[in-house]
This record gives C-alpha cells, structure tokens and sequence, in this order.
C-alpha cells in the first residue's frame, strides 16, 4: 500500500491552487470542470482540493480550518528555508511563525494559507 493523496476542504478549489503554485512552485495537474476538484503535482504524493459545497452535497460535515488552532499541518522540504517563506508571503500567505532553527538540526516556519490551512516550511531533519 501507498500514501497517494491528501484533500483538503476549500470554499474555491480554483484559487487554492493557484496560491500553492504560486507560493510553493508546484504545478497543477487538473482540475475537474466543475471547479470543485483538483490535484497539484507534488512528488510522491499528490495534494488535492475540493469544494466545502461538494463535500457538503455528499453528506460530510466539513469544517474550515483554523491556523490558530490546527489539527494537522501540511509540510514542504526545501534547502532554502528563508526563500520559500518569503516567496510564501509574497503570495499572500499569513506569517505564523518565522524561520527558526530547531535542537535536531532542522530549520522551520510556518505560515497559514489563505483558507487557513497550517504549512510548515523546513528542511530535512538533521540537514
């Protein structure tokens, strides 16, 4: 078995993936004509969007989240920490915390993106 994809619960599937490429240079894969569904090219794993309407019409229950209090996080490895939060925040996510070296060796922040969503930033532990 395989981890194959995460989806998160959007008010517009559409401008949520446009923020993650623009803030995390992913690239988007599709997204389903009626706007509520798309996948965005992650490596490995695929991160996937859906509408809080579609989920709604299926009979979920789902929630917004909420950064100040989150329940998960989502995380993005990269070598250049300072880099992507700025370039981030230049897409308009919200500085949650800034870029901080941790006791194991790993550098993190973490910012909210426009739905709420927490995303770390950080780089391989012990790099």
């Amino acid at each position: 078995m395989k981890f194959k994809y995460t989806i998160l619960y959007v008010e517009n599937v559409a401008e949520s993936l446009a923020f993650f490429c623009s803030a995390f240079g992913l690239k988007q894969t599709m997204l389903h004509e009626s706007g509520d569904y798309g996948e965005l090219d992650t490596g490995a794993t695929t991160l996937s969007f859906s509408s809080l309407e579609l989920m709604a019409t299926l009979g979920k229950s789902p929630v917004r989240p909420d950064s100040g209090g989150p329940s998960f996080e989502i995380a993005f490895e990269t070598d250049d920490v300072p880099g992507a939060l700025a370039k981030a925040l230049a897409a308009d996510a919200r500085l949650v915390q800034g870029a901080e070296e941790m006791p194991w060796g790993q550098t993190t922040a973490y910012v909210a993106d426009p739905n709420g969503f927490l995303i770390e930033i950080c780089t391989p532990v012990g790099g």
